[in-house]
């Protein structure tokens, strides 16, 4: 990927608000869409969905914004069942694979805002990462 594109997208998502993401991603289309329009449109049809995470606390968007976890626990897993070609049968396979991902599991960090799950869980409303408070706010939100 071209380090300009690159820095265009993680001016994106490493924006303070949803107002300065859309600029950024009104920036990104304009300036790339002619040399990738492919991707642009495929970021472009899919930028309310790529952007909802300003709708959660702040806390919660490291969390939300990286497959990381995803990725290298099925790595492990992907790991230990190319390395032992003939695990058997598929029940055998299915253990060892609870025993890896149970054993990932240990090393996954705790969520930071980890109290705020409850306001998320209940609806309560957040616009940039804060709660909405007003209700003028929550009609723009």
């Amino acid at each position: 990927m071209q380090p300009k594109v690159k820095q265009s997208l993680h001016n994106i998502w490493m924006a303070e608000t949803k107002k300065e993401a859309k600029k950024a991603f009104d920036n990104a289309i304009e300036c790339y869409g002619a040399k990738y329009p492919k991707a642009m449109e495929c970021l472009d049809k899919d930028r309310e969905k790529l952007l909802a995470f300003y709708d959660f606390p702040a806390k919660h968007w490291v969390h939300i914004r990286t497959t990381n976890p995803i990725e290298s626990s099925f790595a492990t897993v992907r790991l230990r069942t190319k390395k032992s070609k003939n695990c058997g049968s598929r029940e055998t396979t299915l253990a060892m694979v609870y025993k890896l991902m149970e054993f990932v599991q240990k090393k996954w960090r705790k969520i930071k805002g980890f109290n705020l799950l409850s306001l998320v869980i209940n609806n309560v409303p957040f616009k940039d990462g804060e709660i909405v408070k007003e209700q003028s706010d929550r009609k723009v939100a």
